[in-house]
């Protein structure tokens, strides 16, 4: 059996100082168990509104549970949530379920993809797409932000736009090289996020300028629970596997080809124009191609 390598700083403090809480400090420190992801994304006054409660009581539930104040907690959360989200953790997590003939990752993979086929097939699901498709229709130009394995979908995702007839690009790379990306972002365009971890730095900056232009945000993320929703007109969830283990990508491939079908459903014309157009260049470029 393989050993877990992390500690769980926060749980293990609560889990300790749980019966010394009033219910309103046990009520922020509940909430920050059950919404770690979000927290991240939050200050004390957003956590407070949340609660019905005041930012003051927020630092003084953080403060009981033995951390400086929201940073201290923030950093902590933080860690341990990296340490989880590691690669190589959930792989440790997910062969501890496998045995040793392809089967059982065959079963694994078919388990995965059957939980997120469902989900997108939700009615919630089909009115978050169908918005999706009117605001895409209307983009002067389309960005797509992914990071990591996101960032080669957004790659596919922006090339199968441009052969449906829409001007688009992509938005992946990490550190101050996505600024690059970034300032091509214009008023009239509509963003779409591939994002189904916790809301880093690169995200929240992308999602900041889309607001300074006004620029419509639709996102496809792993759980209702996430600090982006508040941000989108339109939120697509996708469940991937359990957070601890290894987490397919499959789902999101699936998603943007409904989204580019569904585009060249409703704009028909403007799609067969372009791909018209792509194999008379296909000609020019390579005339003996057939």
């Amino acid at each position: 059996m393989l050993k877990r390598r992390h500690t769980d700083l926060f749980g293990e403090r609560l889990k300790k100082k749980r019966a010394t809480l009033s219910p309103g400090l046990l009520a922020v420190a509940d909430y920050i168990d059950k919404h770690r992801h979000t927290v991240l994304a939050q200050s004390a006054l957003e956590i407070g509104r949340e609660l019905g409660t005041s930012d003051a009581t927020v630092i003084r539930a953080i403060q009981a549970l033995g951390f400086e104040g929201l940073v201290d907690l923030k950093e902590t959360l933080e860690s341990h949530l990296g340490a989880t989200d590691s690669p190589s953790e959930k792989m440790a997590a997910t062969a501890e379920e496998l045995s040793d003939d392809a089967n059982s990752a065959v079963d694994f993979v078919v388990a995965d993809m059957g939980h997120a086929m469902q989900a997108m097939s939700s009615e919630e699901n089909r009115r978050s797409i169908a918005t999706a498709v009117n605001l895409l229709s209307e983009a002067r130009k389309i960005g797509v932000f992914g990071i990591g394995a996101s960032g080669i979908i957004a790659t596919y995702a922006s090339r199968n736009f441009i052969r449906s007839g829409f001007q688009s690009y992509e938005l992946n790379r990490t550190g101050i090289m996505l600024a690059e990306q970034i300032v091509q972002m214009e008023e009239g365009d509509v963003l779409l996020i591939l994002a189904h971890g916790r809301p880093h730095r690169e995200v929240m900056t992308t999602i900041a300028e889309a607001q300074r232009l006004s620029v419509p945000i639709i996102a496809l993320v792993g759980k209702e629970e996430t600090a982006l929703a508040q941000h989108t007109k339109a939120t697509i969830v996708l469940p991937r596997a359990k957070k601890e283990k290894v987490a397919m990508h499959s789902a999101s491939l699936v998603f943007v080809e409904a989204l580019t079908l569904a585009l060249a459903g409703k704009n028909r014309n403007k799609t067969l124009q372009t791909l018209d157009r792509l194999v008379e260049l296909r000609h020019q470029i390579r005339p003996n191609k057939r």
